[in-house]
């Protein structure tokens, strides 16, 4: 079993808690995980993004080569389209379908869109506006996880423990607000 996942989005979006929640529950299925996290100017909106390798044997690099990705998870279209020469021919693409326009020449979006959906296998949800009816609008990185979720190779409750764990200590209503997330995507992604 070998998974690698680029993870692509904004500062401020939620990759990092992506990153961990995939990477506590790889940990809980003892599989083996190298991460390598790129933080652009994340705190004035600026491109982050993470390569996570997860495998039942050993891993010797933690970069995955272009053309290498099994999956990438974007919580934001442009970085979607920026990391999609790391896709693999067959891999997937899941991605949230708002723009974060943080720049002055935002591409116009259906342009992107057109282009994403060039790629293949592509799923493209509403992030924001699932997790605004949940309630929480800060839980759209969950949504995108839910709906990338039946592409990592581990069980779904591997991920819901790995939730519990990461924001229990955020109280009982954050843990549940973001598995309603998890799940809701999971459902959007009809997989």
């Amino acid at each position: 079993m070998k998974c690698d996942i680029i993870l692509a989005g904004v500062g401020g979006q939620g990759i990092l808690s992506i990153a961990a929640t995939i990477g506590l529950a790889a940990v809980e299925q003892n599989l083996f995980l190298k991460q390598a996290e790129v933080h652009g100017m994340s705190q004035r909106g600026g491109d982050v993004q993470s390569h996570l390798r997860l495998s039942d044997r050993e891993i010797w690099s933690d970069l995955i080569p272009h053309g290498g990705a099994d999956l990438i998870i974007s919580v934001e279209p442009m970085e979607a389209l920026r990391y999609l020469p790391w896709l693999a021919s067959g891999g997937w693409l899941v991605t949230n379908s708002v723009p974060f326009v943080n720049i002055p020449d935002y591409p116009d979006n259906e342009q992107v869109m057109t282009e994403l959906g060039k790629a293949g296998n592509t799923i493209v949800i509403d992030a924001d506006n699932i997790a605004r009816d949940l309630g929480s609008s800060r839980s759209g990185n969950m949504v995108i996880l839910g709906a990338a979720s039946s592409f990592i190779s581990m069980p779904f409750t591997a991920l819901e423990g790995a939730v519990r764990k990461i924001f229990g200590r955020k109280g009982d209503e954050v843990v549940e607000v973001n598995l309603k997330a998890l799940r809701a995507g999971r459902d959007a992604a009809g997989r």
